[in-house]
């Protein structure tokens, strides 16, 4: 069936059902490799989907129009889950032009080979179709230097590539099919896990699109925008800024139950102040499932028992990853127990403060904790949730 957004531009993606790890990425529900034709006096077709999908991506095609008629190809991000097909297009149509941004013309070659002609086009450029216009606006870091959004002016249409993305897979193609209820939280853990770390260039790239008129917007991933517009670019500037609730996040792991015991009892501190708390034991919640939650809480704290004078293992992956992710302007909170010798806590406090955090405090506790123990847990908790209310 044929999915058109609007006159003359089609949706030609693929659906992947089955993926659930997405580069360290859990996905739960699936994904989509979004793709576009844009049928004017000439044809372009915007992005393709990973390489085993190019099948599926080719019979819708040829539902719209025999595949030799497209005589362009735009590549607005380099990376393989959008390019992957770019040698299996260019294998079919030899005479199709390859479009893409100056630093996506050195990150193809080096992925697809120095022969694979391309065409550089930079931001104001317009790709005249007849009766359709691609005008293209570069978006450095949004989330690869190559990034550009492609936009068609005579449709109101936005192609941005990642930006507005999300991974869901799905029999509806459209926002208002499927519901604001069901996207936002998927949006929410794809910008936190993909786009989190580039907030200034988000910033940007949302005031270069300020000026222009946006009926749909079709991303490279999931559902198509054309009803929650407004909404989605909203919550998009208050992620770019950084903008946090009035919550708290606990995360930890346990090696014999102590660390556990601190977490709890910190948990009840915090909430007994009426602060939203929520507590996730690393070895059984998905990194990248407790990160969505980092996104808007304000509080974030972590704890680790010691293993080797170092980190307990799942704990220092999630703090490695948050270290990348760079979640600026939280209030946190390493804490942790140990046996003969710490450690754990001073690594902690050193990837929290790497990642641009406000470390308020730190507490270790010897082996098992006792009321006492607990009982500081709890002050710990109370002394949190008073922060970030006065934040």
């Amino acid at each position: 069936m044929k999915v058109e957004l609007k006159d003359g531009i089609y949706w030609v993606g693929a659906v992947d059902w089955n993926v659930r790890d997405f580069h360290g990425y859990s996905t739960h529900k699936g994904t989509t490799y979004n793709a576009y034709l844009v049928m004017g006096g000439k044809i372009a077709l915007v992005d393709t989907v990973k390489a085993p999908f190019y099948e599926e991506m080719l019979e819708r095609i040829k539902e719209i129009v025999p595949p030799d008629r497209i005589s362009y190809l735009i590549v607005n991000h380099v990376e393989m889950d959008h390019s992957g097909s770019l040698p299996l297009v260019k294998k079919a149509l030899p005479k199709v032009e390859v479009l893409c941004s100056p630093r996506a013309e050195e990150e193809l070659k080096l992925h697809y080979g120095t022969e694979i002609a391309l065409t550089v086009v930079k931001t104001g450029d317009i790709l005249e179709l007849g009766g359709k216009s691609l005008t293209f606006v570069e978006v450095p870091m949004v989330h690869w230097p190559d990034s550009m959004v492609s936009y068609i002016k005579e449709d109101k249409v936005l192609l941005p590539n990642d930006a507005f993305g999300h991974h869901i897979a799905s029999a509806e193609r459209f926002d208002d099919e499927l519901g604001w209820e069901v996207i936002l939280p998927e949006a929410a853990k794809y910008y936190a896990n993909i786009v989190m770390p580039y907030g200034p260039q988000v910033l940007k790239a949302l005031d270069a699109l300020r000026g222009i008129d946006i009926e749909v917007i079709g991303p490279s991933h999931g559902i198509i925008w054309r009803k929650y517009i407004p909404q989605i670019v909203t919550t998009y500037e208050r992620w770019a800024k950084g903008e946090t609730e009035e919550r708290a996040l606990i995360v930890y792991d346990t090696m014999w139950g102590s660390t556990e015991k601190m977490a709890r009892a910190i948990y009840r501190g915090i909430t007994e102040e009426g602060v939203p708390t929520k507590l996730y034991r690393l070895s059984i919640t998905d990194k990248s499932d407790i990160v969505k939650e980092v996104l808007e809480a304000r509080g974030l704290l972590i704890g680790s028992p010691t293993l080797n004078n170092g980190l307990f293992p799942s704990v220092a992956e999630f703090s490695t990853y948050i270290k990348g992710l760079r979640p600026k302007g939280r209030k946190a909170v390493a804490f942790g127990s140990y046996g003969w010798g710490g450690g754990a806590i001073k690594a902690l406090m050193a990837d929290l403060q790497t990642a641009g955090m406000e470390v308020l405090e730190e507490l270790q506790v010897k082996f098992v904790p006792d009321a006492e123990a607990l009982t500081r847990c709890e002050d710990l908790g109370r002394r949190v949730a008073q922060r970030i209310k006065k934040s």
